[in-house]
């Protein structure tokens, strides 16, 4: 029987599966690739998928800290970096889904000018955590779409299929 735990557990399993995907995906692009950005989207493929991967780190400090410090926007990480970012937040939600799992995962936001004090604020990290991931993500699939380039599936389908061998 499946527990309400391996669900969200899929979820980031998931979530971080279809990041590293796209990250084996862009390794292939040139400079000028990367750099592309289509109208609608947030900015060049390797500067949204940074953006992407420094956010959860953002999340993973939040489920922590109510009032972590300033942090600066990276213009794009190498990809290898990327990905050693992704190995390190794999262990860090791994560990934030076991306290949530022991009923031990409590976080607060510190309130600021764009939104409230949150108390009980890890469901509003972990839901936006997965949110934000596919929508990125979406936004890079349209954009290696637009240049007419091989598009990685990365739905549900594809990754039960890849991590689950019949």
């Amino acid at each position: 029987m499946t527990a309400p735990s391996d669900v969200i557990r899929a979820m980031f399993a998931h979530h971080l599966w279809a990041t590293r995907a796209l990250v084996d995906r862009l390794e292939s692009l040139s400079g000028a690739e990367l750099d592309t950005a289509i109208p609608g989207t947030y900015g060049g493929m390797l500067v949204t998928l940074t953006h992407l991967v420094d956010a959860d780190g953002r999340y993973l400090q939040r489920l922590e800290d109510p009032t972590p410090p300033p942090y600066e926007e990276r213009d794009g990480a190498p990809l290898a970096e990327l990905r050693r970012d992704l190995d390190e937040h794999e262990r860090r939600w791994g560990d934030a889904l076991d306290r949530l799992e022991a009923g031990t995962l409590h976080a607060r936001i510190a309130g600021r000018d764009d939104y409230p004090d949150t108390d009980d604020a890890e469901v509003l990290l972990l839901l936006q955590a997965i949110h934000h991931g596919n929508d990125h993500r979406t936004q890079i699939c349209s954009t290696l779409g637009a240049l007419a380039l091989e598009v990685p599936d990365l739905d549900g389908w594809e990754f039960w299929t890849s991590t689950h061998p019949a």
